[in-house]
């Protein structure tokens, strides 16, 4: 790294330093330069626009990630993870309280029978996402999972801005399955949910419910998962194998007590019914982000990553489909629990018995949700860490148990908090919001990872790229608007922005050659199936309700007063330090070519 060296070693002396990652120092936090003295942090702040245009336009290479970002955790991951781990880490995290809890809320609120198309709407965006998620983690493995993607492709200041909203939706989705845990502890018990909690007069209602069971469970979650990985893969396992014969016990009782006249007014509330519930469902596929994180631990990661992601998201489509068609047919959908429908499903056809056998499978269920995020958001903040954008004591890796042990308490402890107070319809939609936002960023990554390699794009076809991706963007979210704002049986706007998205992606695809083939998986029918999944997911952000876009817009403004302030200046000293990207200026400064990443990467 030449000069670099001497600097980034005083920088991370404290990190070094540190034998068991416990001492908290000033350094620990802000070893960076602009932060030694006071005089130095008014300096920085007086630099930066000139920082920010820096770490705006300059983009991190796969090598970088993979090999020098990684150093800087001091001890490695061990690589203990096959594709048969990775389908079950897949099916642990996304079957959960989505399908347990949000089923009958969105049946009952929204789209009646109907919920079953709203899943087959959200398992295709989901997909479409994984195949996209799929070809970054098997060519760039590293524990970041998109934010290493998004900090390759698109650059620093949007890899922060997801990555700040990637820490938001595991927080949150970790919260959200703590109080479904409560949900449906306390069917078990024959009790109602709030029984459970502190009823807390003074705070308003939707905060009001504290919830202790929730920091409980949370607690024990954050124990296990600092132990091991292959211990907590070894737990999942044998939790989602009792999961999986629960789920098919639901289907296959519950379709014995089957009415199809539960079925006579299919969708009540019509396409925006559906598409409602769909946003809100979702959130039942959020999870298989963190099998992507694992990718730094996998022992094959090109054979076992698309086997595991892939597998696993086509096995929990399939299962959710069979869930929402088998709970419709049992009750009318208006008679559906919202606390507990399955188990209360059950106790309505008179088979009261049956209500345990699913609040434990689904217990079971939410452990392993809990589980696998907690591991998977440990290894996103402990990336986020090594680049400095967080304080580097996060990225710190314990020598005995091979885990982030830092990144992994101080994650749990944000969720526990959050989990005591806050009711779960008010999380489970400001997690969609996050959600597809990433999920649309890492699709206009991979468009550009395709099309774009510095030195071999061509200056015309970077600027038609630009166009394409523009006019791609600004036609999904004009579909969006319309379908938020306007009257649900007006047609005419889709027939101009509809053609719009498929006449940019069909540019795309005819006028720009592919830059870059990929080297070991690659997503098929690029450009078409990035652009579907840019399209799909911000047709979904449509649905969502306006509050819930304003606590976002509240979040992504603390996001970006913290980078200004702080994030900026330690990332931009970092980079510098380390010579990372040294060797090229400005927005030139992009990413391995294509010769050079096939002979370093990997």
């Amino acid at each position: 790294m030449g000069g670099g060296d001497i600097h980034i070693d005083h920088q991370e002396e404290g990190l070094r330093r540190r034998g068991c990652g416990c001492s908290c120092s000033k350094n620990d936090f802000l070893p960076e330069e602009s932060f030694q003295s006071f005089g130095n942090y008014l300096q920085a702040l007086k630099e930066t626009p000139m920082r920010f245009k820096d770490r705006l336009l300059t983009r991190s290479k796969d090598t970088t990630e993979i090999h020098e970002i990684k150093a800087r955790s001091e001890h490695e991951m061990k690589k203990t993870l096959t594709w048969w781990d990775l389908i079950w880490f897949g099916i642990g995290a996304v079957i959960g309280a989505g399908i347990f809890v949000l089923t009958g809320l969105e049946a009952r609120e929204h789209a009646g029978p109907a919920v079953v198309l709203s899943y087959v709407v959200s398992g295709v965006s989901a997909m479409l996402s994984v195949f996209c998620y799929t070809e970054f983690a098997v060519e760039i493995p590293v524990a970041g999972g998109s934010f290493a993607y998004l900090r390759v492709e698109l650059g620093d200041f949007m890899a922060f801005i997801a990555a700040g909203n990637i820490l938001l939706e595991y927080v949150i989705g970790g919260a959200a399955v703590s109080r479904a845990w409560t949900s449906y502890f306390a069917t078990l018990c024959n009790h109602k949910p709030d029984d459970f909690r502190i009823i807390a007069h003074s705070l308003p209602d939707d905060y009001g419910h504290l919830d202790p069971i929730a920091v409980l469970v949370g607690v024990v979650i954050c124990i296990l998962a600092v132990l091991s990985t292959k211990g907590s893969s070894r737990f999942n396992y044998v939790a989602s194998i009792i999961h999986v014969v629960v789920i098919l016990f639901i289907i296959v009782a519950g379709l014995a007590k089957a009415d199809t006249k539960n079925y006579a007014d299919f969708a009540p509330n019509g396409a925006h019914g559906i598409f409602t519930a769909s946003a809100v469902l979702f959130f039942a596929y959020v999870g298989f982000d963190a099998v992507s994180t694992m990718a730094e631990e996998t022992k094959n990661p090109a054979r076992d990553i698309p086997i595991g992601l892939v597998g696993s998201m086509a096995i929990t489509t399939l299962a959710y489909c069979l869930l929402a068609v088998t709970l419709c047919l049992m009750v009318p959908y208006k008679m559906i629990d919202v606390d507990a429908p399955f188990s209360v499903a059950f106790e309505s056809v008179g088979w009261g018995w049956a209500k345990y056998i699913v609040a434990a499978g689904a217990l079971k269920g939410m452990t392993t949700v809990l589980l696998v995020s907690a591991v998977g958001q440990a290894r996103y903040l402990t990336h986020i860490a090594r680049t400095h954008m967080m304080p580097p004591w996060l990225a710190h890796v314990n020598a005995k148990t091979g885990t982030p042990v830092n990144a992994t308490v101080v994650m749990l402890a944000a969720t526990a908090i959050i989990a005591f107070f806050t009711k779960l319809d008010i999380l489970s939609n400001l997690l969609s919001i996050s959600t597809l936002f990433i999920f649309m960023l890492v699709a206009v990554s991979l468009l550009v990872r395709r099309y774009y390699v510095s030195g071999v794009t061509t200056p015309v076809n970077r600027v038609k790229l630009i166009v394409c991706i523009v006019a791609i963007l600004v036609s999904s979210i004009a579909t969006a608007l319309i379908w938020g704002t306007s009257d649900q049986a007006s047609w005419i706007g889709y027939v101009i922005t509809i053609p719009i998205w498929f006449f940019a992606t069909l540019a795309l695809k005819i006028s720009v050659p592919q830059a870059r083939d990929p080297k070991l998986w690659g997503v098929p029918l690029v450009p078409w199936l990035p652009s579907a999944s840019i399209l799909i997911n911000m047709f979904l952000l449509g649905s969502i309700d306006v509050q819930s876009f304003k606590r976002f817009a509240v979040w992504t403004g603390i996001l970006l007063i913290y980078y200004l302030l702080f994030g900026l200046h330690a990332s931009y000293d970092t980079a510098k330090a380390s010579g990372e990207n040294k060797d090229e200026g400005g927005f030139k400064n992009v990413e391995d070519g294509t010769v050079s990443s096939q002979n370093d990467a990997l």
